[in-house]
């Protein structure tokens, strides 16, 4: 990419405060109030032309001449349909000309941003499906789907409300955007230094303290930002450097970070804006999305927690110098008012029955209001207000681009039948057995979610992959937070593991070795997703008691195994007795719903507690009678 002009910046930065405005206005239901009715297609068809302006200004190539051309196609474009959206929409049954030049142009000009935000890999996706839907009806087998003229597939795609301007592009430019803006208001009135002073103020004391500083810190800002790698980016600077100082190498404080980060997208009860997506889409109340998300985030942090702290405890690393640790008082009295965004958040969604985009903006009220007559730190100028307008349109490009591209995604398996075609393929695939199919879906989550913004992740798996897991059987909730985890965990899996990457730029670490270290930190991530398909009990559904004791188990078979992977419990266990609490590990994880669960649990917990009595006895200094 070639460097971007003043000009140029100038003009995408006009277009970003535009799109955020845009976007709270509608949110807010403004026009409604002052009597205009209008599509929200229309509305979407603006948040895409200023989007689309957006990318090919800032993401410029050696040819600006090109570059303006298609961002003034772009935002024309878009502009056009909005206005002209009314006659289009009825007039595209007879596919007029000017309806496929439209259409035509808004699915290269997408393709062509989507290039340009996240790479290559969803735009073959993409192409892919495309062609599977033209060509499909000549397949034969399981993939074969109904023919679609190519004009009318072109006019449905970009007109109709399960295409282009369909669910995706709604839930990007409502409940995205406005909880975007809302993290941007709380970072700019000092939450992000109220969140790393707290961390410092209750963990800075303990055993490997800066360690469990970056988990805290990455973990609660990563659940509003949204944005691994903005995250990583936003903490990573000083917890990084805090880790390697107290003695973690480059690489292990990289990898920390990038787990930290990555991990707070799956913490209720944003995480990352997919709480409230995911409620959208499964059309359940949120409050069963957050409930059922606890338990696996707990699992996945406690495996952390775990290996930071027994790695400081083998390698001696020394805790926070007590001058660097605030007071937990001070910290509280200058911070307890960031408490009131989030509650004002709960208390719209439960209380008064709001939806999630108008509960994000009473959300930013209160954030605002907060910062301009509080802040942290200091009050947040009102400089700071219209940056955090900017930033906002700023960083939502590349989760418009993706929810526009799955909308086309969406509406080929729609129209032409391609969507029931790959979830029984898939599900056939995986020869009737759930366990093989998950691992198939597994495998192509990671390497579907690779370099995508949490949001985008995530819708692109709801729609290709979650169906052929409910179609198996597998309790709905539970589908979507396994293809939601999975997703997630390509942010630190290699080849690719951005995050993990980005961690280890700021380290200065190796970017293989980082990420190779974040996959062993963050293992839990990988495993849990299968127990809570077999065990619901551990997403809170069932009988008290069979939850109480899933969730007993999983959580000592975690704290076992994150053990055993850092080789120190009781002192520095032999090889024997590693592989004894690994074996009592995954004994403790077997699924309360597989056959003779309690026995096995039962057995697990007993190899435990031996193992470790054992470690005891032969701990250096320790005499056996």
């Amino acid at each position: 990419m070639a460097a971007v002009s003043p000009f140029s910046r100038r003009g995408a930065a006009l277009l970003a405060f535009t799109l955020t405005l845009v976007a709270i206005v509608w949110a807010s239901d403004l026009p409604a109030r002052l009597g205009y009715s209008l599509y929200s297609e229309q509305f979407l068809a603006v948040v895409l032309a200023l989007s689309l302006g957006q990318v090919f200004l800032v993401r410029a190539t050696r040819l600006p001449a090109l570059d303006w051309l298609l961002a003034v196609l772009g935002l024309a474009g878009g502009l056009w349909i909005a206005v002209h959206y009314p006659r289009l929409v009825v007039a595209q049954m007879n596919l007029p000309l000017e309806g496929l030049a439209l259409a035509a142009a808004m699915l290269v000009l997408v393709l062509e941003g989507l290039r340009r935000t996240t790479g290559w890999m969803l735009v073959l996706v993409v192409l892919a499906i495309l062609t599977l839907g033209l060509l499909g009806h000549l397949i034969p087998g399981d993939l074969q789907t109904r023919f679609v003229a190519p004009e009318r597939l072109l006019i449905y795609l970009g007109f109709d409300a399960n295409g282009l301007f369909g669910l995706t592009l709604i839930i990007a430019a409502t409940v995205v955007i406005a909880f975007v803006f809302f993290g941007q208001l709380l970072l700019k009135s000092g939450g992000a230094d109220f969140f790393n002073d707290i961390a410092m103020a209750s963990m800075g004391r303990r055993r490997g303290g800066s360690a469990k500083i970056a988990v805290v810190a990455s973990g609660l800002f990563g659940s509003i930002s949204g944005v691994v790698v903005s995250n990583i980016v936003a903490t990573g600077v000083v917890t990084i450097r805090m880790m390697t100082r107290a003695g973690y190498k480059r690489h292990q404080a990289a990898a920390i970070e990038a787990v930290a980060s990555t991990g707070g997208q799956i913490v209720p009860p944003v995480m990352g804006a997919v709480a409230f997506l995911m409620a959208d889409i499964l059309q359940r109340p949120y409050s069963d999305i957050v409930v059922a998300a606890i338990i696996p985030a707990a699992l996945y942090y406690l495996a952390v927690f775990v290996q930071v702290d027994l790695q400081a405890a083998r390698d001696g690393i020394a805790v926070v110098d007590r001058k660097d640790i605030p007071s937990a008082r001070g910290v509280m009295g200058r911070g307890w008012v960031f408490v009131l965004p989030f509650a004002t958040i709960v208390a719209a969604l439960f209380w008064f029955g709001q939806r999630p985009e108008t509960a994000a903006l009473w959300g930013c009220a209160a954030a605002l209001i907060v910062g301009l007559t509080k802040g942290y730190r200091a009050r947040m100028a009102f400089r700071s207000v219209l940056e955090a307008v900017t930033d906002t349109g700023r960083s939502v490009v590349d989760i418009v681009m993706i929810a526009a591209a799955a909308g086309f995604i969406i509406g080929v398996l729609n129209i032409t039948g391609l969507g029931f075609a790959l979830t029984f393929s898939l599900v056939a695939l995986g020869d009737g057995s759930l366990l093989l199919l998950l691992l198939i879906a597994a495998g192509v989550c990671l390497v579907l979610g690779m370099g995508m913004p949490t949001v985008g992740v995530y819708l692109l798996l709801a729609v290709l992959i979650a169906p052929s897991l409910v179609q198996s059987g597998v309790e709905p909730i539970a589908a979507h937070l396994f293809i939601f985890y999975l997703g997630m965990m390509s942010m630190v899996t290699p080849p690719v593991g951005i995050g993990a990457f980005f961690a280890a730029s700021i380290a200065e670490a190796r970017p293989m070795q980082t990420a190779v270290t974040a996959m062993r930190y963050g293992w839990a991530a990988y495993i849990v997703p299968f127990l809570f398909v077999f065990s619901p009990a551990l997403l809170m559904m069932g009988e008290p008691g069979d939850i109480l004791w899933s969730v007993a188990a999983a959580a000592a078979g975690v704290y076992l195994i994150s053990a055993a992977s850092v080789g120190w419990i009781a002192g520095a266990p032999g090889p024997l007795r590693r592989a004894g609490f690994v074996l009592a590990g995954v004994l403790l994880l077997y699924p309360q719903t597989a056959p003779h669960a309690l026995i096995v649990n039962a057995a697990g917990l007993s190899t435990g507690i031996a193992v470790y009595a054992g470690s005891l006895l032969h701990r250096p200094g320790t005499r056996s009678t």
